[in-house]
């Protein structure tokens, strides 16, 4: 098993959600277990030695990724989802898609002060959705130390809008 294998089962969708958009579709590697298994594994290798105690992952497909993780490394979970689906009180924040605008919301106790957390994702795109997810975090008190994906689509340069966080990739388009 290796990268080139995943990169050969992730299929492109062109002009989905919208003209313009390479869609990248995670959904064939889940119906393969030893391919799953594989970018799992990949994944918690790389940021195995960071220093952190909660990943955060936003909905939906970010879950698929986070929370086996979270169990594997034996870290707390954080879900990010989209506005009205957490039932306690929550931070907010509006941001820019490459293709539109979004919501994010996380509870209000999610992170403690001083807290070290990981953004789990499947794709790293333009990066805003995890600048917005920071924000929440950093709102909550808490410290992003990075970004964990599958793949990062490096045509979009996502780092640039990151700041100083450390990006761990399995895959690079």
């Amino acid at each position: 098993m290796n990268v080139n294998e995943i990169k050969k089962i992730i299929r492109d969708i062109p002009d989905f959600p919208e003209k313009g958009v390479i869609f990248k579709d995670i959904t064939p590697l889940l119906k393969k277990p030893r391919v799953f298994k594989y970018a799992l594994d990949s994944i918690a290798e790389l940021i195995n030695n960071w220093d952190f105690s909660c990943i955060v992952s936003p909905e939906s497909r970010g879950f698929i990724f986070a929370s086996p993780l979270a169990y594997k490394l034996e870290k707390e979970l954080v879900p990010i989802r989209k506005p009205g689906k957490l039932p306690y009180k929550t931070y907010s924040i509006s941001y820019e898609l490459e293709y539109g605008s979004s919501i994010l919301e996380m509870h209000i106790d999610a992170i403690e002060k001083g807290e070290k957390v990981v953004i789990v994702d499947d794709v790293l795109a333009t990066g805003g959705t995890t600048k917005a997810i920071k924000k929440l975090v950093e709102d909550a008190g808490g410290i992003v130390v990075g970004v964990a994906c599958l793949a990062e689509l490096g045509y979009l340069n996502p780092r640039e809008n990151l700041d100083d966080l450390k990006v761990a990739s399995v895959i690079v388009y």
